[in-house]
Formats: structure tokens, sequence, C-alpha cells
């Protein structure tokens, strides 16, 4: 049995990649990126660590990537990104502390929101997707579902001033395109409706206009349907099919309040 279980593992195609130093990557980059930990005001210290993760990054590729020159011409190529990169990240973090009366500072939207962390890694996870590095791109997707439940697909096109409200629990699939200043609750699926694998690399998720806004645990499915800029989905609604600009859609359901005395058997169930 064990033996039949070995054979099978080594006929699939395997990749030397560590998961585990893609992760700590993720995050000494994020520290280093946006100063944390509070610990680069020397700018000698900020260069010299640019550079470790610089180098840190080409090993990484190596393990993904066979031609050393296209290694290093990736990575280069990341860094060269990264100053564009913090200015989206930054009108991020702008938006979300604007829009969240409970933020306090920015600092504690860095620290300890999920949602900006998603947003952070999916910026870059989307930097490597479309450069065509394999693997890389959707370990640091998982890692991101992993620690906050916020699953977004490094192939996702986003636009800028995004805002994930709580998070847990969001999905966004590979072809959806999403504009700017758009928000979305937790709970929401961006998802495609079912098509065989042959049809993988066409247009299967939704798309959202500008000015978007998504509440808790709305589903939305389908790459032809469009939410029209400056249009409210409100929470549970289930949609396959287009709204038009300036929409409002929501659910409505049936609320009624009765006394317990009406029941004959007491409300006590175990779940």
């Amino acid at each position: 049995m064990s033996y039949t279980i070995y054979i099978k593992n080594q006929e699939r195609v395997k990749s030397p990649i560590d998961k585990k130093q893609v992760e700590n990557w993720i995050d000494e980059l994020v520290n280093w990126l946006f100063d944390i930990n509070q610990e680069y005001n020397n700018y000698r210290f900020f260069q010299n660590k640019e550079r470790l993760i610089h180098i840190q990054l080409q090993d990484i590729l190596a393990k993904v990537v066979d031609d050393t020159d296209e290694i290093i011409v990736c990575s280069n190529y990341f860094f060269d990104q990264i100053e564009h990169l913090h200015y989206v990240l930054n009108n991020d973090l702008e938006t979300i502390f604007n829009s969240d009366p409970s933020a306090k500072s920015k600092e504690e939207v860095l620290i300890a929101y999920p949602g900006f962390f998603g947003i952070t890694a999916y910026r870059i996870a989307n930097v490597f997707w479309k450069l065509n590095i394999p693997i890389i791109p959707r370990i640091i997707s998982e890692y991101v579902h992993s620690r906050t439940g916020i699953d977004i697909h490094p192939g996702a096109e986003i636009g800028e001033n995004f805002f994930i409200d709580h998070g847990t629990g969001i999905v966004v699939g590979e072809t959806t395109k999403i504009g700017n200043n758009v928000k979305i609750y937790q709970g929401v699926t961006l998802g495609a409706l079912s098509v065989s694998k042959d049809l993988a690399s066409t247009k299967r998720h939704p798309t959202l206009e500008d000015n978007v806004t998504i509440y808790a645990n709305a589903t939305i499915l389908g790459g032809s349907t469009i939410i029209g800029a400056n249009s409210v989905i409100g929470g549970n609604v289930w949609l396959t099919q287009s709204v038009p600009q300036n929409s409002l859609v929501y659910h409505k359901s049936e609320l009624e309040i009765k006394k317990q005395s009406d029941f004959p058997e007491a409300l006590n169930y175990v779940i």
C-alpha cells in the first residue's frame, strides 16, 4: 500500500520551492515597505534591508525559473515597480482609514487590518502573475487566505482606492475586474459559473465598475455580469446578470416577531 503511494508521488511533477520562505519574504517586504517595525529610521539600514530582500527574492525565483538572466530581469522588474506599488497601496491605506470610523490611525490599519494585508499581498502577487512566474503568486494568495480568510486570485484586476472591510470569507476569482473606489464587505463572492476546463482562460468572473459597494455575503457570478458604476449591492444578494449604473439591488425577506409563549415546546436547541 505505502509503495503505491510512493510511486504516485514520484510521478507528480514537483517544485523545490520552499513555501515558508515565500511567506517569510512577504512579511519582510511588507514590514520594509511600510516601516512597520519602526527599525528603518536609519536610511543606510533601510537600504541594506532592501538589498537583502532583493537577494532573497532572487533565491526564491531560482526555485521556479531556470534561466539565470530571467531571474535577474524579473527581480529587477519587481523592484522597479516598488515605488508605484507603494503609491497605490498608500492610496488604499488612505481610503480604508478615511472610510472606517473605527480606524483610529493609519498605523492601526497597517498593523491590525486584515483587509489591508489582503490588498497588499494581492498587489505584490499580481506583479509576479503578470510576469508569468509559476507557483509564487498562488503561494502568496494562499498565505493571505490562511491568515485572513480573504481569497483573492493573483490574476484578478483591481483598481485603486480598494477597501475590504472585515474581509473574512471574501472570494475574488481569477478573471474578476474591479474598478476604482470599490468597497466590499465580508463573505462576498465574485465567482464564476461552472465551465469546462477548456474555457478556463475565458472571462469567467464578474466586472465591478467604479464606486461600487458590495455588502456582506452577496454572491455575484459570471464573466458577462457587470455591476454598473455607483451601484450598491445589498447583503445576501445572488446575482448572475448585469445591473446598470446607479442601481440599488437588495434582497427582501420577511421578518416575523412572536412571543415565546406562542410555541408549545421550548426553543432550546444545540447546534
